[in-house]
């Protein structure tokens, strides 16, 4: 490994037979240990299928990962996003050495710290002190060392009153607490945490995640972040990974790596058919046109928005609302449209097929954009889809200037003058 690079996996797989230990038979560990012996392959490396939680395989053999391969430069944040299933805790624990992997290597300089889930590496019956000290031994620190932080970790936790009570009586915030006070202030060169930050409050998870971004600018430590949430992914990864049924699906910028996990997926696939309500009126397809193209919005260009209505039980127009909302690719809020605030030019009694918004000057940046409607007839919910489909806006010339503003000082561009 180069000075630079602080872990390197090469080729790493965690196979799994459902439902048992080692291989379930004894013909089949026999056939594993005698393959190691002479030197050949696993002969069961071969069988498998692919992590897919909603499938029903075929094979008792499971791949949870396959053919990871990364590198990761010291003073690192990598992200690491997937679906519930797509292999991420598995590749942690294979990081932390909690596990090992049936192929492939790691090669990392230092220590490891984890926080992975609840409790982990907690002794109940041990007081929250004591744990510290346990936790700092693990790591290889010596009683000094512990002691000169011991007090830092501590006031971090929030738990002063409770540190000299066993853990076994904390809550799960409290115990989020303290670990991952004890696993950001032991002066880890690598820190894997995993999505347990979102047991915490939100005073603690924001106070985490500072110190998230204080180990690895201001102290040059590497950071490996597993989350849902993309706000923090965003604001915390240079890079990040997304695995898919256990495989590498995208490695790059995180602004690439969120669009890649929102738009690629097999469970939540941004359809129509992903609906609630009565179905008495229910929306068929969404148009969206830009003035100059149908493929892509250009910001500053007037845009329509057409959904083409199934009203075969005659609703008037009178009787239809229409909501719908746009977020961005971290699922955050950008607008929200609906005829309850703008009185339609279609006349109340005329029984629609179609309802048109149009936006003659667009002021979102450019991104992706995911709409959820809400259709209601009488006052009751007929079609509420959630995220029916997405678009993506490029850049245009908004201001008539010729310049555009940057991506990252908002979504959101507001028509002014200066005088």
């Amino acid at each position: 490994m180069s000075l630079d690079i602080i872990l390197k996996v090469n080729n790493v797989g965690k196979q799994y037979r459902l439902g048992l230990v080692g291989t379930g038979t004894i013909s089949h560990d026999l056939n594993r240990w005698w393959s190691r012996i002479i030197g050949k392959e696993d002969p069961y490396l071969k069988v498998g299928e692919a992590n897919v939680r909603s499938q029903k395989g075929s094979s008792d053999y499971v791949w949870a990962i396959r053919n990871i391969n990364f590198e990761v430069k010291r003073g690192e944040v990598l992200g690491i996003i997937g679906k519930n299933g797509a292999g991420k805790s598995t590749l942690l624990k294979i990081l932390s050495r909690v596990t090992s992997p049936t192929t492939g290597e790691i090669k990392t300089k230092g220590r490891i710290a984890s926080l992975l889930e609840v409790g982990t590496g907690f002794h109940p019956e041990m007081t929250g002190r004591e744990n510290i000290f346990l936790n700092g031994a693990i790591l290889g620190m010596t009683k000094a060392e512990i002691n000169s932080k011991i007090d830092e970790i501590i006031d971090f936790s929030g738990c002063l009153r409770y540190v000299d009570t066993p853990v076994k009586r904390y809550s799960s915030g409290m115990k989020v607490r303290l670990a991952f006070a004890v696993a950001a202030h032991l002066e880890p060169d690598i820190l894997v945490v995993d999505e347990v930050l979102a047991v915490g409050d939100a005073e603690f998870q924001k106070k985490a995640l500072g110190k998230i971004q204080d180990i690895s600018k201001g102290e040059g430590r590497t950071v490996l972040f597993v989350s849902h949430d993309m706000a923090a992914i965003q604001n915390l990864c240079s890079r990040t990974i997304v695995l898919k049924n256990g495989n590498i699906n995208f490695i790059g910028y995180t602004s690439d790596a969120i669009i890649n996990y929102m738009t690629t997926d097999d469970g939540n696939k941004l359809q129509l058919n992903n609906r609630q309500g009565s179905g008495i009126v229910k929306i068929v397809s969404i148009e969206i046109f830009s003035e100059h193209s149908k493929v892509n919005i250009l910001t500053g260009q007037l845009v329509n928005f057409t959904f083409r209505l199934k009203n075969n039980n005659g609703v008037k127009r009178k009787d239809l609302r229409l909501d719908f909302r746009i977020d961005d690719e971290k699922g955050q809020r950008i607008a929200w449209l609906s005829d309850f605030v703008i009185t339609a030019s279609q006349k109340p009694e005329t029984i629609v097929n179609s309802i048109t918004f149009q936006v003659k000057k667009f002021p979102l940046n450019k991104g992706t954009y995911y709409i959820t409607t809400y259709l209601t007839a009488g006052g009751t919910v007929a079609d509420w889809i959630q995220n029916a489909c997405s678009f993506s806006v490029v850049d245009g010339d908004f201001y008539g200037t010729g310049r555009t503003p940057p991506l990252n000082q908002g979504k959101t561009l507001l028509n002014y003058d200066i005088i």
